[in-house]
């Protein structure tokens, strides 16, 4: 554990660690604030069963990356709460209200919404601290979740990527791992620009139809079963074969770590939109790239849901987090997709060359 962690540090950060564990109310998390150089670290507070340090860690790193490539003047850092979140509701927010207590004097963290958290828990830990974003409406918030921020910026990022990989969004096929906040939207606004859902998954199982998946209904039934699996305009699918189905746009938007060295093999795409934070690992991203995928990386492709937080601690309308989510993405993609097409590096090598070097210049700025 000890070498994983120190693999996890340089001289960017973590710049804290903090453990929470809380007998009484059954609390165990952890928060990682990465880097503050920019100013107080945005990220989201993820539950799960099996959250780890480490991956808490990673994630607050792709934080700070993310808000540093979107120019806005936040570091990076990742709540955790180890828990189950189907939960009943009142355990989850006695417990988000126990975590928000914990840490309420790290002044330099403003959580938000992450898996497992909506805005109704944000709404808790406002009650408790009084420093959030992604709150409801009737807080003065603007609730990324509900309005879809995160993938109206997928969409975005795939209007400029499309040349880059060969293909067009109208008459796209789509495949979406992880049809929840984040892929659900998605594929709604990718809908928009002419692409064509083919199959869909979430915790359950998924659902394919080379022919299209009516999306309007799927959304529909989602809200009324346990598992889009059962839909009926579609067969079901092994969670596994997902990856292979053949498509021309292919999003993880759930897990860490999802596309791997034993499936990255298997993708039938040409571009993928990385909607989870570190949804593949470095030798799949090395692998699809040596096969011809583009695959944006996180910290650009799904920016939208935090660079709409920004907007909204700062102050800022709906309309005004969508126009600088449009301006921002667009902006970073292009950048970073011909940075990697003139070095002939990957798509990765180049984001991160273009976040730390704004991290950097920003920490020569600070004592």
């Amino acid at each position: 554990m000890e070498a994983q962690w120190r693999q996890l540090c340089d001289e960017l950060g973590p710049a804290k660690v903090v453990l929470i564990r809380e007998p009484a109310s059954r609390l165990e998390g952890f928060v990682v604030v990465d880097n503050v150089a920019c100013g107080p670290a945005i990220g989201g507070i993820r539950m799960t069963t099996d959250i780890t340090i480490a991956e808490v860690a990673r994630l607050a790193r792709a934080m700070t990356y993310k808000n540093a490539a979107a120019g806005l003047a936040h570091g990076g850092a990742k709540g955790g709460i180890i828990g189950d979140p189907a939960m009943a509701d009142a355990a989850k927010r006695d417990l988000v209200r126990a975590f928000a207590r914990a840490i309420r004097h790290l002044v330099e963290y403003i959580p938000g919404p992450d898996m497992g958290l909506d805005e109704t828990c944000m709404a808790c830990v406002h009650d408790e601290i009084g420093r959030v974003v992604g709150l409801p409406r009737v807080l003065g918030g603007i609730p990324l979740d509900a309005i879809g921020a995160t993938g109206f910026g997928l969409a975005v990022c795939a209007e400029v990527a499309q040349e880059f990989a060969g293909i067009q969004l109208r008459g796209a096929r789509v495949v979406v791992q992880g049809f929840g906040a984040v892929g659900s939207h998605a594929a709604r606004f990718l809908a928009g620009r002419g692409a064509i859902l083919v199959a869909a998954a979430d915790s359950g199982g998924a659902v394919v139809n080379p022919q299209g998946l009516d999306l309007p209904s799927l959304l529909a039934f989602k809200g009324t079963r346990r598992t889009i699996a059962e839909f009926p305009g579609g067969r079901p699918l092994p969670l596994a074969e997902l990856v292979g189905v053949d498509c021309e746009i292919w999003i993880p938007a759930a897990r860490p770590d999802v596309l791997h060295a034993d499936n990255a093999a298997r993708v039938r795409a040409k571009l993928i939109l990385q909607g989870a934070n570190i949804p593949a690992t470095p030798e799949a991203e090395t692998m699809l790239h040596a096969a011809g995928v583009l695959s944006v990386p996180d910290f650009i492709a799904n920016a939208g849901g935090v660079i709409c937080g920004a907007v909204e601690y700062h102050g800022g309308s709906q309309a005004q987090a969508f126009a600088t989510i449009q301006e921002k993405i667009a902006e970073n993609t292009r950048s970073v997709l011909e940075q990697a097409r003139q070095r002939k590096v990957l798509p990765r090598i180049a984001a991160v060359d273009l976040a730390r070097a704004r991290v950097t210049e920003a920490m020569r700025y600070r004592r």
